[in-house]
């Protein structure tokens, strides 16, 4: 159940710090912002607006509270296969994933193929230079950097799943960073003085917010294609490593994401800054971090959180702090009986487990929000 920490400010969080609340709360108070903001249980501090908040507002949007990874989120694949079904080791598939999803800073597909999803999606409202119109095709359907990840997963009764974590990439960032950097220099014009400058705004009927939408829907359905994607070319190596094997359903879903609803008698944009929509009914996926369990989840529709949930752990650790704190050997330790990128232990430190919220803390503080249908266990991981 929810705490209120501050004036206009409701946290499901049972751990979070002060932080967190006071960047929240400078959100909060912002003049278009009708209602409360909601703090999910993975919240922490991030860039102008806080990760894991809900944000709703009326006559304007702040494209910082969305953030530079547009549309990203989760793509999960039950399979028909069981724990049975896999070989004694998954490291045959390793090479596999390497090879068919570039992860990394600026990976891409070395010759990309002509894509008919990709086409299907169109051009953003910004034109696009032709190396960005390249860079597009060659990270379509590419994992990024950072958390992002694939996985190979168990659920409770031994039914195997796929996972994978990503957004839209270089484009993404690049149409945010432009739109952002657009917001400020409006503040700056209209002599409009924010307690965070990166809580800068754009106000809706004029070219720019138009321009903003566009390019972020564009953004959002550029992610959750490439994720399908993804998820398709992950479902195939693992079904040809095994030799069978065909998809049950997939859950899709953003959690960095901005659009249009109706709440509390009133019609609002809602921001979505590390949350996934819970609607009564809306399936997601909240994943934990390396090492941990992850969870497929049936949202119940609170109304106090704007139908949200949490997006994941949330990090308890800034990279360098996990950087400086922790130690490969003990990541190991953590990743222990599973297949993963081992031999890059020491680049992987900041995505310990202990950098990270203990996931069952965050799913015990939501159980007014989700409930769980499904926990999975890693038994194969793969980051970006």
């Amino acid at each position: 159940m929810p705490n209120r920490v501050a004036p206009n400010l409701l946290s499901w969080a049972t751990d979070i710090e002060q932080g967190t609340i006071e960047q929240a709360a400078r959100a909060a108070r912002l003049p278009f912002v009708p209602g409360h903001v909601a703090l999910m249980p993975d919240a922490h501090v991030g860039l102008g607006a806080t990760v894991g908040s809900v944000i709703p507002t009326q006559g304007a949007i702040i494209p910082s509270a969305v953030g530079v990874d547009i549309g990203c989120g989760m793509v999960a694949t039950e399979t028909t296969l069981t724990a049975a079904d896999l070989p004694d080791s998954l490291d045959a598939l390793m090479p596999l994933v390497e090879r068919s999803i570039p992860a990394g800073v600026g990976k891409g597909h070395d010759d990309p193929a002509i894509d008919d999803a990709l086409d299907a999606i169109g051009h953003p409202h910004t034109e696009l230079s032709t190396k960005q119109r390249n860079t597009t095709a060659c990270q379509f359907g590419t994992l990024g950097s950072g958390n992002h990840f694939v996985e190979v997963c168990l659920d409770e009764r031994d039914r195997v799943w796929t996972v994978l974590h990503s957004g839209s990439r270089g484009i993404g960032n690049q149409l945010a960073t432009r739109h952002i950097a657009e917001a400020k220099k409006l503040m700056a014009r209209y002599f409009i003085t924010l307690e965070d400058p990166d809580l800068a705004y754009l106000v809706q009927g004029t070219p720019e917010f138009t321009g903003y939408i566009r390019d972020m829907l564009w953004a959002q359905q550029y992610a959750m294609a490439s994720r399908a994607r993804m998820d398709t070319v992950l479902s195939d190596a693992l079904f040809s490593v095994v030799g069978t094997g065909e998809r049950v359903r997939t859950i899709n879903c953003h959690h960095n994401f901005t659009q249009q609803e109706r709440h509390h008698g009133k019609d609002m944009w809602i921001t979505r800054k590390g949350a996934i929509k819970a609607d009564a009914g809306d399936h997601g996926v909240i994943p934990g971090s390396m090492g941990t369990r992850s969870y497929i989840v049936r949202g119940l529709g609170n109304p106090s959180s704007y139908n949200s949930c949490s997006h994941g752990a949330g990090r308890r650790m800034s990279r360098a702090e996990a950087r400086r704190r922790l130690s490969a050997e003990s990541l190991a330790e953590a990743m222990a009986g599973r297949t993963w990128n081992a031999d890059r232990a020491t680049a992987l430190v900041d995505e310990h487990p202990e950098a990270y919220k203990p996931i069952d803390q965050v799913m015990e503080d939501q159980r007014d929000l989700v409930e769980v249908e499904h926990t999975l266990r890693q038994v194969f991981n793969y980051k970006g």
